[in-house]
């Protein structure tokens, strides 16, 4: 794609972001905006047994801090609790040591026992480090009172991946004072800035029996890092040679049933490479890759017009995953801010110029092979740099040759909390041919507003070409523009517009529509009651999404009309919360779909029945109520129902769910959705029950259970898994699928695949 044929809104986004730097030599240094706290860190020799128990010499050496301050439910009030931190580095590891005192250590609650587990509704401590100093990105690791560790990386700064993972040793224990933790961080997990003697820290504990949250620096009752405080004093940071070698051993065992059947025996080696070219600067390799270990995703049955979404959750792809992330594309509610309700899931993360589960799947959602992939990704000087390279095997019944596809990724880093940044994409891993991408974007953030408040915007631009293009590059093209107030209390809202061409094709991202655009606007206001109340805070918002065709097209017979509108959504939505973390949602939705062609919303699962919803305008409404009651409860779960019109018809859906934890360590989950759908074209039901199981014998043995089933395929899922973690980064598995389905609808189901799977890896560390 020649320079020439940049259209002027590319050259718009690139101009904006490069005049920008000069703008900020006017606005306040980043190494001066700190949160005005700073722990002058002490480096010391002595390394402490990493057992939970804060008793070594070594930590009275450490730095300290006990200056906490609630953050909900009351802001900047003092904490129920005592919460003193300890800290100090060493030439190799950063240690962090916390004393969390309890005036009633058998209230503490610690329920998850997998490590990895979510710890959301356990007692909780969590260390946030921005390594590089630029507020912009940073880790969280957490744990809590049974040495559970759960990490994750910030894609942006109001955005979490927890699918990311990494090496690190945390542990804790429980005491008459309450409980106390040890985490050792190594700097060889880390990208960092050697240049600089700073990191951003923060420190967060959450109390689950009455839902407080304790800060050390926050804002606005949110902490991430662009909101932090400074560790000075590091130097001499050593991380050996930077290299991991991590090899796998993979057997497994494939079976396909049928007449004849189908059984394949292998084993395969695994070869991973990670290596720090500079202390912020990664390069990893992987050989012979394979994902068979990776969690299954939720079963969804597709009642909509347009294809659905699911998250990334390989660890190759998720390793610094923030370096890839444009133009703020998929960002979402998050750490309980309210966002807007009225986009469906699939279509906020729509155009996505990069989406990496198109790597190693088939066009029919199969796995296919990687032979290698090189990625290269981390920061130098001002700027994120990232570029991926895989060569992904050919896919026989799809007719597809092997591919090798690449993404590059730059973003440089202006004003105290903005990127601006280019990204390129070529090959197409499904489809094969020529296909290619260029984009650029501009994310403005801004958190040090009166009050805490937080302004957050962007502005970006993508140009595809491909072997399917029109000749026409403003049909190849999609931008968009958003400018939002992301706050948890007082006012909120934002409006985002978004625009994608007829040609628009993008083979590494993702698009579900393309020849639209749509507008999304939202608002509302969040009141935090007085403590003390049985009812913590109110919300109330009215969030709008409007979707329309760029080349609209009337639908036939009487009901024709000239309107470009597909979708249409107004969500007038109010919930409150109360101090246990309980939650009453109610929402009345008033949507309009305008169908241009026959929309088949139900097949049966053997092709002998199929449910059309003819062309026309339609206009509807329905109401919805939810109850979720707090999961640090043994016995807790969620109901919800949403019943109105539907189309020219009516829809009746409910939900429950219950989870039961009758220790810690042990959890089973039963859950049940049914949709009751009535229309002339015919009536079905959508049912959907699922069940799962946690067993963890310890925090590093694990075994996990789920099973899925839905009516309308007439299939059910297994998945079994076996985990132990030896020590971090030398890990096994072991893990059992089968499908199982009942196409003739006789309630006699029958095998039809199962694959037995026993993965090991070992992290060489130098």
């Amino acid at each position: 794609m020649s320079l020439s044929h940049l259209p002027c809104r590319l050259v718009l986004v690139l101009g904006l972001g490069l005049a920008l730097p000069l703008v900020a030599s006017a606005a306040d240094n980043v190494n001066g905006v700190t949160g005005g706290k700073e722990l002058r860190l002490p480096r010391l020799d002595a390394e402490p047994l990493i057992d939970g128990r804060l008793d070594e010499a070594v930590w009275q050496q450490a730095a300290v801090t006990d200056d906490f301050h609630q953050m909900v439910p009351q802001q900047y009030a003092a904490p129920s609790q005592r919460t003193e931190v300890r800290v100090f580095y060493t030439a190799t590891a950063l240690y962090v040591g916390a004393r969390l005192y309890d005036s009633d250590p058998s209230l503490i609650r610690a329920n998850a026992m997998r490590q990895g587990q979510a710890l959301a509704n356990d007692d909780v401590f969590n260390l946030i480090l921005d390594p590089n100093f630029d507020r912009r990105s940073g880790y969280l690791f957490e744990i809590n009172a049974n040495g559970v560790r759960g990490d994750g990386i910030y894609q942006d700064v109001s955005q979490l991946d927890r699918n990311w993972s990494s090496i690190w040793q945390g542990t804790a224990s429980i005491d008459e004072l309450g409980w106390s933790v040890e985490l050792r961080i190594p700097y060889q997990s880390l990208s960092f800035n050697p240049q600089s003697g700073a990191w951003g820290i923060n420190f967060r504990r959450a109390i689950r029996r009455n839902n407080e949250e304790i800060g050390w620096i926050s804002r606005n009752r949110l902490m991430n890092p662009s909101i932090a405080g400074t560790a000075s004093g590091l130097s001499g940071l050593q991380q050996g040679l930077g290299l991991d070698v991590v090899p796998y051993f993979i057997a497994r065992r494939e079976k396909i049933f049928g007449n004849p059947g189908q059984v394949e025996n292998a084993i395969e080696p695994q070869l991973d490479l990670f290596y720090k070219l500079t202390p912020r600067l990664n390069a990893a390799l992987t050989l012979n890759t394979d994902f068979s270990a990776t969690e299954v995703d939720d079963r969804v049955v597709n009642l909509t017009r347009f294809s659905l979404f699911f998250p990334e959750r390989r660890d190759f792809f998720t390793r610094d995953s923030d370096i890839f992330q444009f133009g703020r594309i998929g960002n979402g509610a998050l750490f309980g801010q309210e966002g807007n309700d009225a986009i469906p899931s699939a279509a906020l993360q729509n155009g996505r110029p990069f989406f990496s589960r198109n790597i190693g799947l088939s066009s029919r959602g199969t796995p296919v092979d990687l032979n290698v992939g090189a990625k290269l990704s981390g920061r130098a000087g001002g700027w994120d740099v990232g570029a991926l390279v895989v060569n992904q095997a050919g896919d026989e019944l799809a007719n597809l040759d092997q591919q090798t596809v690449f993404v590059g990724r730059a973003a440089l880093n202006v004003l105290q909390e903005s990127q601006v940044g280019v990204i390129a994409t070529g090959g197409d891993p499904r489809q094969g041919g020529d296909n290619s991408l260029l984009g650029a974007d501009f994310r403005y953030r801004n958190s040090r507003l009166p009050g805490g408040k937080v302004v957050e915007g962007e502005l970006w631009y993508q140009q595809s070409n491909s072997d399917f293009a029109n000749g026409d590059p403003e049909a190849d093209a999609a931008w968009g523009f958003g400018l939002s107030a992301p706050n948890t209390s007082g006012w909120r809202g934002g409006y985002s517009y978004k625009r994608i061409e007829d040609s628009f094709n993008p083979a590494l991202g993702f698009v579900n529509q393309r020849g639209i655009k749509d507008h999304a606007l939202d608002g509302g206001y969040r009141y935090f009651l007085p403590p003390g109340g049985a009812v913590r805070s109110f919300y109330v918002g009215v969030d709008g999404y409007r979707n329309s065709s760029l080349n609209p097209k009337a639908p036939p017979g009487p009901a024709a009309i000239d309107e470009p509108l597909n979708s249409q959504i107004i969500d007038l939505r109010a919930n409150a919360n109360n101090n246990t973390n309980d939650v009453l949602s109610v929402a009345v939705i008033r949507q309009r779909e305008v169908l241009v062609e026959d929309f088949g919303i139900y097949r049966s699962s053997a092709g002998d029945r199929v449910v059309i919803i003819p062309p026309g305008d339609y206009s509807f409404t329905h109401a919805s109520a939810s109850l979720s009651f707090g999961g640090q409860r043994p016995l807790s779960g969620s109901l919800s129902i949403d019943k109105g019109d539907y189309y020219d018809g009516e829809n009746f859906q409910r939900r429950v769910s219950g989870t039961w934890q009758p220790r810690p360590g042990y959890s089973f989950t039963l859950s049940y959705s049914e949709n009751v759908i009535e229309l002339p074209g015919g009536n079905f039901t959508v049912r959907q029950p699922s069940f799962s199981s946690l067993i963890s014998f310890t925090p590093d043995l694990s075994w996990s259970n789920r099973v899925q089933y839905d009516n309308v395929s007439e299939t059910v899922g297994i998945n079994s898994r076996l985990y132990w973690i030896a020590e971090p980064g030398r890990e096994a598995y072991l893990v059992l699928n089968w499908g199982l389905a009942d196409t003739d609808k006789d309630n006699n189901f029958r095998s039809t695949n199962n694959d037995l799977t026993l993965k090991y890896n070992y992290t060489f560390r130098f």
